[in-house]
């Protein structure tokens, strides 16, 4: 059956059948997958875990199971939710990359990001310049200055080309015109690891996991790339304040498969948006110096167009070839 022909052709009929099958039948009546596409590890994975917990409490203790499916820069996870049923029994928590950059890295993809049912962006989090203990610049200028006296010498690290932290110090190379060396690892953490001992000497990363090795005084977070500065880092300036309109924001988005009537999309998304914003959950999330969102599936799909607009002039900007 053609997806395309049921959200297109029959769409209001399914709709109008779930609507009628749900006034008799609640949901869920059985265990919810949330698809992870990345390891288990990251601020992603944690997170949506911690969501995970709560729906199985709300839903009356179905069951709700939390899946990692890594590979393809988040595409394998991301096809696995597109071609499940769309019946909300198979959910996907994504950070930007499958949802936004993906489709500007890649010259062929398996799925349209767009055509996803937006449920609810659960938070946001600023990126941030850490540098090694030890390198010469306590500022950013101080760091652009250092990069420009030393082409090819300075070098940032990343989870892999066409990252969030690839195409943020790439962003931050051309706006600044200095020449510096990327490094990709294949995750954060080792990544965290090598700036602490001093083997490389920056890395655009989320706040929630650079904080703490700032804290311990085992690296320094020069800047932070939102248009505000963090509370949690009153004195640290924004990138924006040396190079007026730069950001760098990472987020954490549920969506559910093309074709989910919008009727269930909307229950979905309001039991998430009830689960983040209840004090356990909001506390947690606050902890990690996330932004609470909590959107409905209307304002979901907005951010989600307006990070397509945002991330798609970068890639134009840095000139990025996909791959």
């Amino acid at each position: 059956m053609d997806r395309r022909a049921f959200t297109f052709g029959g769409g209001l009929a399914a709709a109008a059948a779930w609507g009628g099958a749900f006034a008799q039948e609640a949901f869920p009546a059985k265990s919810v997958r949330i698809i992870v596409p990345f390891p288990a590890g990251s601020a992603l994975d944690g997170i949506t875990r911690v969501v995970a917990e709560g729906l199985n409490r709300a839903w009356g203790g179905k069951g709700v199971v939390v899946e990692n499916v890594a590979g393809g820069g988040g595409n394998i996870g991301a096809q696995r939710v597109m071609r499940a049923d769309p019946d909300g029994y198979t959910l996907l928590s994504s950070a930007p990359g499958p949802l936004v950059l993906n489709k500007l890295l890649y010259k062929t993809m398996p799925f349209e990001a767009e055509r996803f049912a937006p449920l609810t962006l659960i938070s946001t989090v600023p990126n941030a310049l850490v540098v090694r203990n030890d390198l010469p610049a306590k500022t950013l200028p101080d760091f652009i200055a250092h990069a420009k006296a030393n082409p090819d010498k300075v070098n940032y690290a990343s989870q892999g080309v066409g990252s969030t932290g690839y195409l943020t110090g790439r962003a931050l190379e051309v706006a600044s015109k200095a020449k510096m060396v990327h490094v990709p690892y294949s995750g954060a953490a080792q990544i965290l690891t090598d700036i602490a001992a001093g083997h490389v000497d920056s890395f655009f990363d989320t706040v929630t996991t650079s904080l703490p090795l700032h804290q311990a005084g085992k690296a320094r977070i020069l800047a932070v790339a939102d248009l505000e500065r963090l509370a949690a880092l009153p004195d640290v300036p924004t990138i924006n304040e040396f190079v007026p309109g730069f950001r760098s924001i990472t987020w954490f988005a549920m969506v559910a498969p093309e074709g989910t009537p919008p009727a269930l999309a909307e229950r979905i998304s309001r039991d998430i948006v009830n689960v983040v914003r209840s004090p356990d959950v909001s506390q947690r999330i606050a902890a990690l110096n996330m932004t609470i969102r909590a959107t409905n599936p209307a304002d979901t799909a907005k951010f989600l167009a307006s990070e397509r607009a945002y991330w798609t002039k970068l890639v134009a900007d840095i000139g990025f070839e996909s791959q």
